[in-house]
């Protein structure tokens, strides 16, 4: 029997937008706990769901039993060559570390458990110690700066240098320590001074930015025309990533006015948006998790045109 998941954020909203039905194939392509393939499974849609995490098996024993779920351990930027082009009627990506993953001190990932200094979804590849131990200076400073929005990238660093010259991190709580020391100390502030270095390591080791471009362009391959793509982001850099992408699959990009005229020649629109903007959680979420505060729900319309070239 699996373990009772968790409500994913914007759950609703995700739902309208891909409007499943009896007879079609949704892609969950981040299953973490299964909530989404449980609320689509409820409609009498068939769900492949994808998680690169192998601990993430043990919430889906009871989905499998419907006959009409499978669970693939791989990222979701393989669901294209995974199912074929032009194979589903709907995409759903939940983006960023799961809850389970966050409550598990033995992963790594949070700051507020100890645990060792992983960090990483799958099972393979470098960890987070492996960065901050072995990686350059200034590679760092950038990681911290590029991926964690981290204002004193470079003092950081520098603790983090010179304390690993004596002996490696190998822990959570001793790195956020020091990224602690390196701010001063807390100084009041709501939000731990770890959290965006956390952030930019998790994203670091997880390439997390490069999994959701491929995943975005994986997921128009995937879809059948009118199959409708819904993706939740918490944070800023992946939210803009989002909004570009289906900013140029609309045929909006470069659309600075109104009264302008329209852009000739280029690919055919292959996604048509759901709404402008993107959807935020109402109070009532907010005030129940906390978590969903920075959510933001991007969602559109798979056109019969054809998917894009991939830039070289």
């Amino acid at each position: 029997m699996s373990e009772s998941p968790h409500v994913p954020v914007l759950m609703a909203e995700v739902l309208e937008a891909l409007a499943p039905r009896a007879g079609q194939t949704i892609v969950d392509g981040t299953f973490g706990a299964g909530g989404y393939s449980r609320a689509i499974l409820a409609t009498g849609a068939s769900v492949v769901a994808f998680d690169r995490d192998p601990t993430a098996a043990r919430f889906a024993a009871d989905l499998t039993a419907t006959g009409r779920f499978r669970l693939v351990e791989a990222t979701f930027s393989q669901m294209a060559e995974t199912l074929g082009e032009a194979s589903a009627d709907g995409v759903a990506l939940d983006l960023g570390v799961s809850s389970m993953q966050l409550d598990e001190a033995e992963r790594g990932f949070s700051f507020m458990r100890d645990g060792p200094l992983d960090m990483r979804m799958g099972a393979d590849g470098p960890t987070a110690a492996d960065l901050v131990n072995e990686g350059e200076p200034g590679d760092l400073a950038r990681i911290f700066r590029d991926y964690g929005e981290e204002r004193e990238a470079r003092r950081v660093v520098s603790f983090i240098v010179r304390r690993r010259a004596e002996r490696p991190f190998e822990r959570t709580l001793d790195l956020a320590e020091v990224v602690e020391r390196a701010h001063g100390g807390r100084r009041g502030a709501k939000v731990h001074p770890a959290t965006k270095v956390f952030q930019a390591l998790r994203i670091a080791v997880n390439d997390e930015l490069g999994e959701l471009e491929a995943g975005l362009a994986a997921a128009e391959r995937t879809l059948k025309a009118g199959g409708r793509l819904a993706v939740v982001t918490f944070h800023s850099l992946e939210d803009r990533i989002v909004k570009s992408f289906l900013t140029a699959r609309a045929g909006r990009e470069g659309a600075g006015s109104r009264h302008a005229p329209p852009k000739v020649g280029g690919p055919q629109p292959s996604f048509q948006l759901l709404h402008n903007g993107a959807r935020a959680p109402g109070e009532a979420e907010v005030a129940a998790n906390p978590r969903a505060r920075s959510a933001k729900l991007r969602a559109a319309v798979r056109t019969e045109a054809p998917a894009w070239r991939l830039a070289a």
